[in-house]
């Protein structure tokens, strides 16, 4: 199947399956006689994990050993489950740091009037270079 027929089933666009192809995610398509990329159903399914994997948050550093690890039979499962949990771990501090910044957010604009005042608190508190 060719790029775009590849792109409608997985989802992803024709320029993200030529740069997983650019950098190493998936092999070079085969070609057709006139250049075009050819797509397996073996592609199509690497293209699939790659994009769950994404879909999920993992780098594609992340991703690249997740799919080492999914080829190699003969891995530990404990293997994948490290690199999981280090995954967790990230996300836990991804979403810490953002309820941090929600918070900051929410307090800023309940100090703020919202009328037809020039008053800002919001303006005044980013200005300041001062955060609560």
């Amino acid at each position: 199947m060719n790029i775009g027929q590849a792109a409608l089933k997985t989802g992803l666009s024709a320029k993200m399956i030529r740069y997983y192809e650019r950098i190493d995610l998936l092999p070079a398509a085969g070609r057709t006689d006139s250049g075009y990329r050819q797509y397996s159903s073996q592609d199509l399914h690497r293209l699939a994990f790659i994009k769950r994997s994404r879909d999920l948050g993992f780098s594609l550093a992340e991703v690249s050993q997740l799919l080492t690890l999914w080829q190699d039979r003969q891995r530990a499962s404990a293997d994948v489950k490290a690199l999981a949990a280090a995954h967790i771990s990230e996300l836990e501090r991804k979403i810490s740091e953002l309820s941090a910044l929600r918070d900051t957010l929410v307090n800023l604009s309940a100090d703020c009037h919202g009328d037809d005042r020039p008053d800002c608190p919001i303006l005044n508190t980013l200005g300041s270079g001062n955060t609560p």
